[in-house]
């Protein structure tokens, strides 16, 4: 299985608009982030993690011939506003994608973007996307998926973890309920957002705290804000380390 960072910027993408920090003006493109997404290839599959509002750029930029599933984490804009861009798989496949996301998740996308998962008389739009409703392990193209769910300031969210990889992106703090199914990583992708604090997601202290808590062999800091800079991991303890886009891993 190979996992990809198609994206590992915070909301507002780095660069962020009008900016001119040493971070929007750096030269090294790994510190050029576009918002926060995942794409999983496993047996000739495709499996997406959100929609991210840079979607089409992260496709083009991978290549990426098909999409089979998606999985959603939540619902902000940031995660989800790319739905659209999923329109031009449809147009070459004509497959409608199964996607899964938690009962609150699918609700809010159903009421934003009801053209995606329902044929409207008249509309000329066509339905996307097949919704499944998750909180237990489910099999999806010959892997079991457990999602996590995970606390994101006052709100949730789920990270999802396959083998001995999870994802843990927007997320605050861990439940005790969901520390077993994080329990013998190899492979922790998580959100790490700035140096300073953040009320809706971990920083870098707590994420390296919880990383250690979790005892996860490699951790990669992802949704990282321009208060973040590549160069900057030399300040991780071994065995952290910062994601930029289009970096991937092997896993078993």
């Amino acid at each position: 299985m190979k996992v990809i960072i198609l994206g590992s910027g915070t909301s507002t993408g780095v660069p962020m608009v009008g900016c001119t920090c040493r971070v929007c003006s750096s030269d090294d493109r790994r510190d050029k982030r576009t918002r926060a997404s995942l794409l999983i290839r496993h047996d000739a599959r495709n499996i997406l993690v959100d929609t991210s509002t840079d979607l089409r750029r992260q496709a083009l930029r991978e290549g990426l011939p098909r999409v089979d599933a998606v999985l959603f984490t939540h619902s902000h804009a940031d995660h989800v506003n790319g739905i659209d861009d999923l329109r031009g798989f449809h147009f070459l496949h004509k497959e409608i994608i199964p996607c899964f996301a938690s009962r609150t998740t699918l609700d809010t996308l159903k009421k934003r973007f009801g053209y995606i998962f329902e044929h409207s008389d008249g509309s000329g739009y066509t339905p996307l996307l097949h919704p499944t409703v998750v909180s237990d392990p489910f099999d999806l193209f010959g892997r079991t998926i457990i999602p996590v769910p995970l606390e994101h300031g006052r709100t949730s969210a789920l990270g999802y973890r396959i083998g001995n990889f999870a994802y843990l992106t927007d997320c605050s703090g861990i439940p005790a309920s969901s520390l077993p199914l994080l329990e013998g990583l190899d492979l922790l992708v998580m959100d790490g957002l700035r140096w300073t604090p953040h009320p809706f997601h971990f920083n870098i202290e707590t994420a390296i705290e919880a990383a250690r808590r979790l005892g996860a062999r490699r951790t990669v800091l992802t949704h990282l804000t321009h208060e973040v800079a590549y160069a900057d991991g030399t300040r991780l303890p071994e065995g952290v380390e910062f994601a930029y886009d289009g970096m991937d891993f092997d896993v078993a």
